[in-house]
């Protein structure tokens, strides 16, 4: 059983999430929250549906401070188009995926089960923003970057970059000729080598390593 929370100022969003996660038989919401302030004290959940924008407490803080008192948990962000300046600083606070509020329901179901599984989830319709939000790096940060490069293998870059374009890994093994499980092995290394909480900041450092440029986005 999944075990998931919610966070969100609106009672209604709350609702209409509870009912639709509640109706799976693998998933239960066990708490709920209206402002990221309340989140302390919590039971720990397997996933938190997290608004970006709260009252008092936004999702980025309340995410750093779950996080810091339950690290094992998942944080889905719930965003919209007018917040893209935030999903840099929820990334940075630990935040394992990104979706749209009014992403479809079978997406959002899917998204808790990605990320129940190991996975991190990045809507499409939300990475462009993700990116444009973390380009221009620092020319210190670029450095940085690129002597972690200098520790892939050419078939793990490879393999980066078509995380980096949205391929999954079962559509990484079948375009490099591996099979799913020696693709999930090198997805683990890169993120070792590339000190990546998870797949989305994988996806965020090769966008900042140049690996991939916004051109190609989502383009297979």
């Amino acid at each position: 059983m999944i075990r998931v929370a919610l966070v969100d100022d609106q009672p209604l969003v709350r609702a209409g999430f509870s009912m639709l996660i509640n109706s799976q038989d693998d998933m239960d919401v066990i708490w709920q929250a209206g402002d990221g302030a309340d989140v302390a004290g919590q039971p720990a959940a397997d996933i938190v549906l997290m608004d970006i924008q709260m009252p008092r407490t936004d999702g980025i803080e309340a995410c750093r401070a779950l996080l810091a008192e339950h690290p094992e948990t998942r944080v889905i962000m719930l965003t919209t188009f007018d917040e893209r300046d935030l999903v840099l600083g929820a990334l940075d606070a630990g935040a394992s995926g990104f979706l749209l509020k009014d992403a479809d329901p079978d997406e959002l179901l899917d998204a808790l089960r990605t990320v129940h599984g190991g996975d991190a989830v990045l809507a499409p319709k939300v990475t462009r923003h993700v990116i444009g939000a973390a380009q221009a790096p620092e020319q210190r940060e670029a450095t940085r970057n690129e002597a972690m490069l200098e520790h892939l293998t050419p078939r793990e870059v490879e393999i980066l970059r078509l995380v980096a374009l949205g391929y999954s890994n079962e559509e990484i093994a079948e375009a490099e000729t591996l099979s799913p499980a020696t693709v999930k092995t090198h997805v683990h290394r890169i993120l070792f080598k590339t000190e990546s909480r998870d797949r989305v900041h994988a996806v965020l450092f090769a966008f900042r390593a140049g690996l991939v440029g916004t051109g190609e986005l989502l383009g297979h």
